[in-house]
């Protein structure tokens, strides 16, 4: 019997065990806003919801780094740079970036995703007549519209959701050739 109740101990807490590992800030800080909520703190209910919100932010932003795109032949790149900007903040957001560097020239790269202001961005980045009217360019590589303005910075939406930037003092050419090297499908998918 002792050996019995010992075996369902052990078993309960071994069943018991993932369960907790998957506990983290964010699973936390919902159930404190629950918590919260149920005994009538309102206001500390939102702030745990809006703590977990941008906790998920952050993890979001660590995703959106890693589709920034290796280093070119001959080019060297910094380490990414991701920040999540909370709602309180330009509406919010998440951006990650990338500077790369060859013979003194540079590019860098600038994700913007999740944010209310891309969907005003996107009229100007994607109508034909106001890019002309501002001096820029139009470009297409595979489906992908583009616009190039004119100091050569490259811009386009992937999915009218993520803003891409590739500016810097390097060539067109180059920043054309750093465009073309980003994943579109897993930005995409993000």
């Amino acid at each position: 019997m002792r050996i019995m109740l010992s075996t369902t101990l052990i078993t309960s807490l071994l069943f018991a065990m993932p369960q907790a590992a998957l506990a983290d800030d964010v699973t936390d800080a919902i159930a404190e806003a629950q918590q919260a909520y149920e005994e009538g703190d309102l206001a500390y209910a939102k702030e745990s919801l809006d703590f977990a919100s941008q906790l998920i932010s952050q993890q979001k932003a660590g995703a959106l780094v890693s589709y920034l795109p290796e280093p070119l032949d001959g080019w060297t790149a910094q380490e990414a740079q991701s920040e999540s900007i909370g709602a309180a903040m330009f509406g919010g957001g998440t951006t990650a970036s990338r500077l790369y560097q060859k013979d003194g020239a540079s590019v860098n790269i600038t994700y913007t995703a999740d944010s209310p202001m891309i969907a005003q961005m996107a009229a100007m980045i994607t109508n034909p007549a106001l890019v002309g009217a501002n001096g820029g360019k139009l470009m297409r590589f595979g489906r992908q519209k583009a616009m190039i303005d004119d100091s050569g910075t490259v811009q386009f939406m992937v999915d009218n959701r993520v803003m891409v930037q590739v500016e810097g003092d390097a060539s067109e050419e180059d920043k054309v050739a750093y465009a073309k090297a980003i994943d579109l499908k897993k930005l995409k998918d993000y």
